[in-house]
């Protein structure tokens, strides 16, 4: 299995990628080679489906990738076209194109709009391989328990081949393991999983492809968050022994047995290489623990979209607070510490460890830090604006203008420098709206988008456990959380302490639970009504965001997404 990171749209650059592991393939004697959903074209290609001569490009790039397959059965996400366009795998072997196989079931949910561009496919064969049945299916094909692999199971493949691009979220990594392990024991088949790896706008791909075997054991993992290419070899004689016990393939399912007439059975190859095979090294691969899985897909995501947009370096803000210190690390280990430049803006009403604390930080980095002072400007807006606001108390207004100026000078280097700002707001504050529109929000991404204030302080204590040392500053994690755009503040004088405040924004943004039942969980009323009011106020803010790392199963923006104008009130 070639676990690939593709770029979206880069159909040459990613026909290269693809010819260059069918190369490492053929070096190792490998018999089949598969590689996941939509490798051609990058995942999720959305609107530029609308081309057709993008469609024809795609088609073009198979041609050429179907030249470099002699002696070998490859497997390639692309798009088809016939009368309208698929999702499809197709099935090359010694320079031709056997057969297609199109995806049957497309996903209409969460971050998903497949309906929107593919014709579903109808038919469910399965390709005969040196006599060994191989059922190929794409990614959701798999997830349906009486679905396209459980009819090729039952009419004769031994080997269950899913190619898919799955994106990441905290935790679906298990749940798509233990369902990947239902199918293969359900089925007394192998299972083999092969998931796209790589950033691609908000979404991540983990990697992390599995081959599982008739008994429910992972025999190969790949890694997480990065490419390879998986190699190892399958016992297909134990899977027909499996076969043969197990009584329930002898009387088909209901829904399965309607589909039967459907899987065909499409001849690849016959004769078997009679050649030897290289020794192949156990792999030992393990899962990561949470935070350290959430880390590295910040760390890939940021990186990604950094290089795939064609920057070379990001520019951050930083306040000495905990968000830009966390944002500032995961840009370091994504692009390198000569890629990531600081810049301190202190005011009136910055504090002395907050200047300090950026100064030690980046020291820590080894990233170049610029010192910009915005007391000039500040002061000069409070000097132009003084008739306007004549006869009025400050307020929130003077303390959105400072965040609006330091994003004015961000902007400033990025034009002139061509680095990419990144912004440093995390979920807790744009759910609340405790953020400034094009101020501190402001910026081309925003690597925390998704990430709860909670588990900010739960990832900057594990890049410093993962470095051995503080590069984190002990005081920045120890400090009241403050925006230090007033005298003496806090965020807790706007909003509740942040251990209140995320598990509500978890019960009503990600699990879409109504207000009494958040209450019933015990909960204060009060700061209940409160925060949803907060997160429902503020959907035109968020509209407004830069794009950011889907980490959680439901994000603003592609998930969540309610109408700005909007009247319902729980």
């Amino acid at each position: 299995m070639a676990q690939i990171n593709p770029t979206v749209g880069d159909l040459s650059g990613n026909t290269k990628k693809i010819i260059h592991f069918i190369g490492k393939a053929k070096a190792l004697s490998v018999d089949l080679l598969t590689f996941p959903e939509l490798a051609i074209t990058g995942y999720p290609p959305e609107g530029l489906l609308l081309k057709p001569q993008f469609i024809q490009r795609n088609q073009n790039c198979l041609e050429e990738i179907i030249k470099h397959s002699s002696d070998i059965t490859v497997v390639v996400g692309f798009v088809d076209s016939n009368n309208d366009i698929y999702n499809a795998a197709a099935v090359v072997y010694d320079n031709k194109l056997v057969d297609v196989y199109h995806k049957v079931y497309l996903p209409n949910y969460g971050v998903f709009n497949k309906n929107k561009y593919f014709q579903a496919g109808t038919e469910c064969p399965i390709f005969i391989i040196y006599d060994i049945g191989v059922g190929i299916t794409i990614s959701e094909d798999m997830w349906y328990e009486a679905g396209p692999a459980t009819v090729q199971a039952y009419v004769g493949a031994r080997l269950l081949v899913n190619i898919s691009a799955s994106p990441y979220h905290a935790g679906k990594g298990d749940f798509r393991e233990r369902m990947l392990t239902t199918r293969a024991i359900d089925n007394a088949a192998i299972v083999a999983y092969n998931n796209l790896v790589g950033g691609q706008d908000e979404l991540v791909f983990d990697g992390n492809s599995l081959i599982i075997n008739e008994k429910g054991e992972v025999i190969a993992r790949g890694k997480q968050f990065g490419e390879e290419l998986i190699v190892t070899d399958l016992n297909l004689e134990s899977v027909f022994r499996s076969q043969l016990h197990e009584p329930r393939r002898r009387k088909e399912p209901p829904l399965v047995k309607t589909a039967l007439g459907q899987a065909t059975k499409i001849e690849v190859s016959s004769e078997y290489p009679m050649i030897a095979k290289p020794w192949l090294p156990s792999r030992q691969i393990e899962p990561l623990d949470k935070l350290a899985e959430i880390y590295q897909a910040l760390v890939l995501g940021t990186g990604d979209y950094v290089r795939k947009n064609g920057f070379k370096k990001v520019v951050i803000g930083l306040s000495g607070g905990l968000d830009s210190s966390l944002v500032a690390a995961i840009a370091v280990d994504a692009l390198g510490a000569d890629n990531v430049v600081g810049v301190s803006m202190p005011s009136r009403y910055s504090s002395p460890s907050s200047k300090s604390d950026a100064e030690l930080l980046a020291k820590n980095l080894g990233i170049e830090l610029k010192i910009i002072p915005i007391e000039k400007a500040f002061s000069s807006y409070l000097e132009m604006l003084a008739e306007p606001f004549k006869n009025t108390q400050p307020d929130v207004t003077e303390e959105n203008i400072q965040a609006r100026i330091r994003g004015n000078i961000l902007f400033a280097l990025s034009n002139k420098f061509g680095w990419l700002v990144l912004a440093c707001s995390n979920k807790s504050e744009t759910a609340a709206g405790y953020t400034t529109l094009y101020g501190d929000m402001a910026g081309g991404f925003s690597p925390l988008k998704d990430v709860l204030k909670t588990m900010v302080f739960e990832l900057a204590k594990y890049k410093n456990r993962q470095a051995g040392s503080e590069v984190i500053p002990s005081n920045v994690l120890s400090k009241a959380p403050s925006a230090e755009l007033g005298p003496d503040q806090k965020d807790t004088d706007t909003l509740p302490p942040y251990e209140l405040l995320d598990p509500i924004l978890k019960a009503y943004v990600e699990n879409d639970l109504p207000i009494d039942q958040i209450i019933a969980m015990g909960f204060d009323p009060e700061i209940v009504v409160r925060t949803v009011r907060l997160v429902d106020k503020n959907e035109y803010k968020r509209r407004q965001a830069a794009p950011g790392i889907k980490i959680t199963p439901r994000n603003f923006g592609r998930d969540r997404r309610l109408p700005i104008t909007n009247r319902f009130s729980d």
